[in-house]
């Protein structure tokens, strides 16, 4: 497709600093008409900035925006949706105890003599469901559906404000390949009703398949805007890095020469209906790579080791003893750490520092009287951004302005600070670039040579496979395969998911 003259949105010389640290600079962005327009770039490239400030959260210092033929400055995010503009972010923005339809219409809801009509809310939310291919009683509260109908009751409430342009920030982070393609199946149809799509993904493959052309970003600038099809995925990577590929490439962990004892032992584990039968063991030194597909129990099974999840039936042995674990204090307190897959809701403390969040664990160590030791505080804070290349613009910048691989370094950091020897990190590069993800998986290696244990939850295949000594395998929270040596592959991970 290409951009004809006059574009649904068209933002240039957009700049946007935080504390004197330029984030945007003369950052551009233009989308067709009914187009399926990808955006690209690394974490901290300045793209949820941009899209901030397009739809009112932030105000920009300079450039201009014109949307439908019309300049515009949102001042918030309600003007934007009220405008045309409907954002869906990866963290689902939605309320959770109320109904699938109190959530597509809520601060919208059709009224009949000044009282909601709440027949005509259900019904009006059952069609547009419906015509996504989605099938559920829009009465019941949402926290009871999957990831996938919250992401359509998201998009949805997108459409039903007559929406010209939606934003979708990583729609396909916590989906199956079936959810994909439905998901995909949905784009196709806003856009043959002439509703543009901003797709906001760093799945190559995703962005090949649904969108036309592409915007790449790098360092607060855009540095490409083209046709997606002339754009082969070397070049695209290179362009959203500016530099070769040589220090991405995976480098496969042979495993360790001389293994030590197991840190961890899991013998028949159960817990509720998602873990049935688990076993696996975690040497010194030594990353254990967990896959299964989703609903296959591998989150459960980590919350279990970390005392997050009651323990129905089996043994968990920490350094040869077994263990009976109260809560996550009691895991701690024996060495365990765990980072969570969603770090918005469980990891970060947004509104907190850098400093604030790194040595949260470390508080009841670095007070006396009552009273926190700041300068103790910022110097290990100091220390460990140096160690884990952490970008900030100091250790008081809030941790919800950086990007999220720099806060996923910081939530390492937490850990690290403190005595432990097994580190359980469920999906530790969802949803960050990929130069970022080679950092991470750099530093994990990095530990386990370092003689720390890690139990490594990971989707992406590729990354499991070349980071991981051995691959335990779990389908339907049961233990159905090991992989070490050669026998590691993509293809052996996918069978034994497949069939055991």
């Amino acid at each position: 497709m290409t951009l004809d003259s006059s574009p649904l949105l068209s933002m240039q010389g957009i700049n946007k600093s935080f504390g004197g640290v330029a984030v945007l600079r003369g950052a551009r962005l233009e989308i067709g008409k009914g187009e399926v327009h990808a955006l690209i770039g690394q974490n901290g490239a300045g793209k949820s900035t941009l899209i901030k400030i397009l739809t009112g959260a932030y105000s920009r210092d300079a450039g201009s925006i014109v949307f439908a033929g019309h300049p515009v400055e949102f001042k918030a995010p309600i003007e934007a949706q009220n405008g045309g503009i409907s954002t869906i972010y990866q963290e689902l923005n939605l309320i959770p105890l109320r109904s699938v339809a109190e959530n597509i219409f809520a601060g919208r809801e059709p009224k009949r003599l000044g009282i909601i009509d709440w027949r005509r809310v259900n019904a009006e939310s059952e069609r547009l469901l419906e015509s996504f291919g989605i099938r559920v009683d829009v009465r019941r509260p949402l926290h009871s559906c999957n990831t996938a109908t919250q992401q359509m009751v998201a998009i949805a409430r997108a459409v039903s404000t007559q929406a010209k342009l939606v934003i979708m920030d990583e729609p396909t982070s916590s989906l199956d390949k079936a959810e994909v393609d439905t998901l995909f199946g949905v784009i196709r149809k806003l856009q043959s009703d002439g509703v543009a799509v901003l797709f906001v993904s760093h799945k190559l493959d995703e962005l090949y398949a649904v969108c036309q052309r592409i915007t790449v970003m790098r360092d607060g600038q855009t540095v490409a805007e083209r046709e997606l099809a002339s754009f082969d995925k070397l070049a695209l990577v290179q362009t959203m890095l500016g530099r070769e590929l040589s220090t991405l490439q995976a480098v496969r962990h042979t495993g360790i020469e001389h293994p030590g004892p197991d840190a961890l032992t899991v013998i028949g584990l159960k817990s509720g209906f998602r873990v049935e039968d688990a076993s696996l063991a975690v040497r010194r030194g030594e990353i254990l790579g967990l896959a299964g597909l989703l609903g296959s129990g591998r989150t459960e099974l980590a919350r279990c080791i970390f005392g997050a999840d009651r323990v129905d039936s089996g043994e968990l042995k920490f350094d040869g003893k077994v263990v009976s674990l109260a809560g996550p204090a009691d895991a701690i307190a024996r060495g365990v750490a765990y980072l969570s897959e969603d770090r918005k809701f469980e990891g970060i403390i947004p509104d907190l520092s850098v400093r604030e969040n790194l040595t949260l664990v470390l508080l009841p160590s670095l007070a006396r009287w009552g009273i926190v030791d700041h300068a103790a505080q910022t110097a290990i804070t100091l220390r460990f951004i140096e160690r884990l290349g952490i970008r900030c613009s100091s250790p008081e910048q809030p941790i919800r302005e950086l990007s999220g691989g720099n806060q996923q370094k910081v939530l390492l950091a937490r850990w690290l600070a403190t005595n432990i020897g097994l580190l359980l990190l469920d999906e530790p590069t969802r949803g960050i670039d990929i130069g970022a993800k080679a950092e991470i998986l750099t530093l994990i290696q990095e530990l386990a040579r370092e003689g720390l244990s890690v139990l490594v939850i990971a989707s992406e295949l590729e990354e499991l496979v070349a980071s991981s000594d051995r691959i335990v395998v779990l389908r339907d929270g049961r233990t159905v395969s090991e992989l070490r040596g050669d026998a590691i592959s993509e293809s052996n991970v996918m069978k034994a998911m497949a069939h055991g």
